[in-house]
């Protein structure tokens, strides 16, 4: 018997989502204060299999599930989710300085669908104080860290007056935490904003933003969460313009804007709810995104993240094997509980040897030919 799934999920869905999620934030954090059960914890959802583990851009990963960014999105409870058997985790989103979001109530529940949608809008503590705590669990983080950056969010009455504000905003941040960090990821299309939405699907900004961040001399690999809205032009774009830019090691993905016309829950139940759907209803559009990134990309070059709608290992399998070097969860893990990574891992093993690869990497794009 799954007994999170028959017993403790529908206690807990009988609450604000967002409410359980501030719990589950403190609770992490209480047990970041006792060692020995984060030693517990990592032993029971632990999986280690050597072909699972991968180095890429000089970051070694000892498994390619990692957390997307939107759980910890202020670095509080980081060991305490490396002991859940991710091989990386990503904060955020961060930016430099603090910021509300958008009112409350902004996260729903799609059970039907096994969905959420979300309209947070970026709620953070700052770049300032975020640094100040990563500065002390850095060190003894044991899986890569991600830092994930955006725009900071000023509300609707209070837009950028520039797009130099706005560049000038990531690199900030950037020059604050890029020694907190094993990997930064930019977050150039929030589609929970009004600042900025789409805004680096333009040639021009993103030309500057990427010539600002050369200056700061990244110590890490630097990757783009950029939009889907440009589709297989705007993956072309993009990579035109990034070509001529060497600190860019790779691509994620966004949620889309709106909602997706595959929702099995009735209309009348969302339609009135702002904010972008994440879950399993969005998962053949991800991969179609990953399947034309890879086909077009810099292959010796660039590696791609990939999520959405990932609740099992072969939905990771099929990501990986359409040119995705890791993949994120964030969604699945209430619907399925904490023990989906160990799951995933496992799965992944046995599907790799299945098919007779040695390691990972010679699943990715296996079944994404040129």
């Amino acid at each position: 018997m799954n007994f999170y799934k028959t017993l403790l999920k529908p206690l807990l869905f009988r609450f604000d989502p967002e409410w359980i999620h501030d719990r589950l934030i403190g609770w992490g954090g209480v047990m970041e204060h006792f060692p020995p059960l984060l030693k517990v914890m990592s032993r029971f959802y632990g999986f280690t299999d050597p072909r699972l583990e991968t180095r890429l851009l000089g970051v070694r990963f000892p498994n390619p599930v990692g957390l997307a960014a939107g759980f910890d999105k202020n670095g509080r409870i980081v060991p305490f989710l490396a002991a859940l058997g991710f091989g990386f985790i990503e904060i955020g989103s961060v930016s430099f300085d603090p910021s509300e979001g958008n009112p409350k109530p902004r996260l729903f529940r799609l059970p039907l669908d096994e969905a959420v949608v979300v309209h947070y809008g970026l709620p953070n503590e700052g770049a300032l104080r975020i640094h100040a705590r990563l500065r002390r669990v850095y060190p003894e983080v044991p899986v890569p860290l991600g830092v994930n950056l955006v725009n900071t969010n000023r509300g609707p009455e209070r837009l950028p007056r520039s797009y130099g504000e706005i560049v000038d905003d990531y690199v900030q941040s950037a020059r604050l935490l890029k020694d907190t960090a094993d990997y930064l990821c930019l977050n150039l299309s929030c589609p929970n904003t009004e600042a900025g939405k789409d805004f680096f699907l333009q040639k021009d900004p993103m030309r500057d933003l990427l010539s600002a961040m050369e200056e700061i001399r990244l110590p890490c690999p630097l990757f783009l969460k950029v939009s889907p809205a440009g589709g297989v032009v705007g993956i072309e774009t993009l990579l035109e313009v990034v070509d001529s830019f060497s600190i860019v090691s790779g691509f994620v993905f966004n949620l889309p804007r709106g909602k997706p016309d595959n929702l099995k829950t009735p209309a009348w139940v969302w339609e009135a709810w702002p904010g972008a759907v994440s879950g399993r209803p969005v998962r053949e559009i991800a991969n179609s995104w990953i399947r034309e990134m890879y086909r077009r990309m810099d292959r010796n070059r660039y590696v791609i993240i990939g999520t959405g709608g990932i609740f099992s290992a072969e939905d990771a399998y099929e990501k990986i094997k359409l040119g995705a070097s890791l993949v994120q969860i964030l969604t699945s893990l209430p619907y399925e509980g904490p023990g989906l990574v160990k799951r995933i891992n496992r799965g992944l093993a046995r599907l790799l040897e299945r098919d007779g690869f040695r390691r990972l990497s010679e699943a990715i794009g296996a079944g994404n030919p040129a």
